[in-house]
């Protein structure tokens, strides 16, 4: 290759350096970022079983497709306080009914739920830690669902009670803030009035279930998907709300930069996010991670891996 004239100043097109056939005097080029016309709105609740297992396909969605639109997480409200509380339909009246009902969804999900908590130590009241998201999203939003991760993690999967203080103050530690103090701020009358914002979203949404997740496009046309469903229903409800694009789903992050966002990853998700089986977990974590980048360990018969 003649590097000389590759680097040459040519004269008539004006150009000083490399010059291939894209040479014409204008081209109108577009740098800007896609426009986000999707709003997606998920309501959850902490202590909500099938957004737990829900969890490894939504993030799969969220990673491949949140190019089309914008997230909001909201709390709906699952349960104020017992007293006066029954869930017929699923045969629920007391703590004690829920135990049956969440390992019944963890062995069909395959995300690890106890559920003994139910006996040993019941929540009272899922406002608890939906009010803690809601000051940890006003006042840092990008850890607000890192905390809510976190605090499904302890409860189903650890058994801890997350309507208590002292786990919600080592919770919000864990993700760099003052757990002290947003526990604290929690229980004064704004926060109180930021989830009731979210329920009043709720109820104009139409939601009555959970997981749902809603989307609306700029046309205020949407799709209302309840309960966990499988990637192919979120990705079709979105086709079906920009009719006139083929959808381009992002690169998926490599098993390393997940682990480190996530800190702690079942084999379930694993397996979701990368399409890949159960028996070929162990050699694909293996192949894709430094030995020294992670422990593996194992709770009700499913195996995790931890950032170290």
């Amino acid at each position: 290759m003649d590097q000389k004239n590759n680097m040459m100043c040519d004269m008539e097109t004006g150009i000083c350096g490399p010059t291939g056939e894209d040479s014409g005097a204008m081209e109108f080029i577009d740098l800007s970022a896609q426009k986000k016309t999707i709003e997606l709105y998920y309501v959850t609740d902490p202590i909500c079983s099938h957004c737990w297992a829900l969890e490894p396909v939504l993030r799969r969605f969220v990673d491949q497709y949140n190019h089309y639109f914008n997230m909001h997480t909201v709390m709906g409200g699952l349960l104020e306080k017992w007293e006066g509380f029954a869930d017929v339909s699923n045969g629920i009246s007391s703590p004690a009914d829920v135990a049956g009902h969440w390992r019944e969804v963890g062995e069909h999900s395959r995300m690890p739920i106890d559920g003994t908590v139910w006996y040993d130590n019941p929540i009272e009241s899922s406002f608890i830690p939906s009010r803690v998201y809601k000051v940890i999203q006003e006042k840092n939003p990008a850890l607000a669902n890192p905390f809510l991760r976190r605090a499904r993690e302890e409860l189903f999967a650890f058994n801890q009670n997350i309507a208590q203080d002292e786990t919600l103050i080592k919770l919000v530690n864990q993700i760099g803030l003052n757990g002290e103090e947003i526990v604290q701020e929690s229980k004064l009358p704004e926060a109180n009035t930021s989830l009731q914002e979210d329920f009043q979203l709720v109820r104009q949404l139409g939601v009555r279930g959970f997981p749902t997740i809603v989307m609306v496009n700029e046309e205020q046309h949407g799709v209302r998907i309840v309960g966990a469903r499988t990637l192919e229903d979120y990705t079709n409800a979105l086709q079906k709300l920009l009719p006139n694009e083929t959808l381009r789903a992002e690169q998926l992050s490599n098993l390393q930069t997940l682990l480190q966002r996530e800190k702690l990853l079942f084999s379930r998700e694993i397996e979701a996010y990368y399409s890949i089986e159960q028996n070929e977990i162990e050699a694909f974590i293996e192949q894709q991670l430094p030995r020294d980048a992670y422990t593996v360990d194992s709770i009700l018969g499913e195996k995790y891996i931890q950032v170290k």
